[in-house]
C-alpha cells in the first residue's frame, strides 16, 4: 500500500471529533446522521444577486480525472468525459475579512469554537477531547513520512482553542490577515456561510472545470510544466517534509489570496494554499460510475473508519503539499474530508447560479 500523502485526512482522521463521535454513532440510527447534519442550524441568508468578486465560468464538456494517475493517486481514475452548466465562482478563497462580516451579521459560532456535550459522549477518554478546537499541522523532526502508517501521522495534532480567529492555536490571531483564507472551519461552517451569501459550494465537477481555466488535459491549472521558467505558480511545500519548509515560493505557511497568478478564467489559488471544500460526498471509486451530465457525487461519503460520518470532496491541494511526497496541487488531485474535522490547511470558495453577464 502506498504511503498516505501529508494532506490525506482520510489517513490522519481527527482523533478528537471522529473517534468520539464514532463511539456515539452506535447509539443512533446511522442513516439519520447525515440528514441531521445537513438540516441542522443554518445562518440567515444575505441579500442575493450580486456577482461582485466572482468570475463567470461558461461551462462545457471536458475530461475529468486522468487515466494516467498512478496507484498512489488511483482515486483520480478513470478519466471520463462530463458536461457542466455555466455558473459564477468566487475569484478567491473566502477570506478572514469576508467570514468576519458573516459572523458580525449573524452571530454565527463555528464548530471549532464549541465544546461537545459530555452527556452526549459519555465514553470520551478525556475531557480535553470534548473541548473546542481544530486539527493543526506541526513541524516534526526525525520523521520519514513514507514509513508512517495510515492513521498515525505525527505532524497532525488536535489543538484546543484553535479556530478561525486563532488558526495557529491559542495566542495566535488574524490581525493583519484580512486577505488570508479563513481556516479551521468544518463543512457545515462553509455551507452556512455560502447560504448566508446567497451562494453554494461547488460540485467537484464544477470545481475541476473551473480550475482548468479552459485548458484541456494539463497536469496543472496553468499548464504541463510545474515551474515555467523556474517560477513558482502556487503556494506549496519546499524542503524536507514534515520538518522544514524553506519558503522558496515566498511563503512558509498560508499565503494571502492573489499571491500567485490567476488561471485562464481569472481564478486565483486553484492550486495549493488551502484545500477547498466541495458540495459532493467523496467516493474514491466514484469516477467509474459517475453520470456524464452535471455529476454531483455519490449518495453517501466514503467512511473508512466506520464512524457513520462520510467524507466530502476537497480539491486543489494546500501549502503542505510536497512535490516529492504528495504532489496534490495538480488539476486532478482529490481526496475526502469528514464533516466534523476543521484544520489549518482547508478552506473554501463559493459558486452562484445567477444570470450570465451582459454581452459587451
Amino acid at each position: 500500500m502506498p504511503a498516505p500523502a501529508p494532506d490525506d485526512l482520510t489517513a490522519t482522521a481527527d482523533r478528537h471529533r471522529r473517534t468520539i463521535l464514532g463511539v456515539a454513532v452506535t447509539l443512533v440510527a446511522l442513516p439519520l446522521i447525515g440528514l441531521a447534519w445537513h438540516l441542522s442550524r443554518s445562518a440567515p441568508a444575505a441579500p442575493v444577486g450580486s456577482t461582485a468578486g466572482m468570475v463567470w465560468i461558461p461551462g462545457g464538456e471536458y475530461t475529468m480525472g486522468s487515466d494516467q494517475a498512478d496507484d498512489k493517486h488511483k482515486e483520480e481514475r478513470p478519466g471520463h468525459r462530463i458536461r457542466v452548466g455555466a455558473f459564477w465562482m468566487d475569484e478567491t478563497e473566502v477570506t478572514n475579512a469576508q467570514f468576519a462580516r458573516f459572523v458580525a451579521a449573524t452571530g454565527y459560532v463555528t464548530e471549532a469554537e464549541k465544546d461537545l456535550d459530555p452527556r452526549t459522549f459519555p465514553n470520551a477518554p478525556s475531557p480535553d477531547l470534548l473541548k473546542g478546537g481544530s486539527l493543526l499541522f506541526k513541524h516534526t523532526e526525525g520523521v520519514n513520512p513514507f514509513q508512517c502508517g495510515v492513521g498515525s501521522l505525527p505532524w497532525w495534532k488536535f489543538t484546543v482553542g484553535a479556530d478561525w480567529r486563532h488558526p495557529e492555536g491559542p495566542g495566535s490571531g488574524i490581525q493583519g490577515r484580512d486577505q488570508h483564507p479563513v481556516l479551521c472551519l468544518t463543512y457545515k461552517d462553509a455551507q452556512s456561510y455560502a447560504k448566508w451569501a446567497g451562494k453554494r459550494l461547488p460540485t467537484e465537477a464544477e470545481w475541476e472545470f473551473a480550475a482548468r481555466g479552459g485548458l484541456a488535459d494539463k497536469a496543472y491549472v496553468w499548464g504541463d510544466e510545474e515551474r515555467p521558467n523556474g517560477k513558482f505558480m502556487c503556494n506549496h511545500w519546499q524542503g524536507k517534509f514534515p520538518a522544514t519548509d524553506t519558503g522558496a515560493d515566498g511563503f512558509k505557511s498560508v499565503a494571502p489570496v492573489r499571491s500567485f497568478p490567476p488561471n485562464g478564467y481569472g481564478l486565483y489559488d486553484m492550486a495549493g494554499n488551502v484545500w477547498e471544500m466541495c458540495e459532493d460526498w467523496y467516493g474514491p471509486e466514484w469516477y467509474a460510475r459517475s453520470p456524464r451530465e452535471n455529476p454531483t457525487g455519490p449518495v453517501i461519503g466514503f467512511d473508512p473508519e466506520g464512524t457513520g460520518y462520510g467524507q466530502h470532496v476537497i480539491r486543489g491541494g494546500s501549502w503542505l503539499c510536497d512535490e516529492g511526497y504528495c504532489l496534490r496541487y495538480r488539476a486532478t488531485a482529490r481526496q475526502g474530508l469528514d464533516p466534523l474535522t476543521s484544520t489549518n490547511h482547508a478552506g473554501f470558495r463559493c459558486v452562484a447560479d445567477l444570470p450570465a453577464p451582459a454581452q459587451k
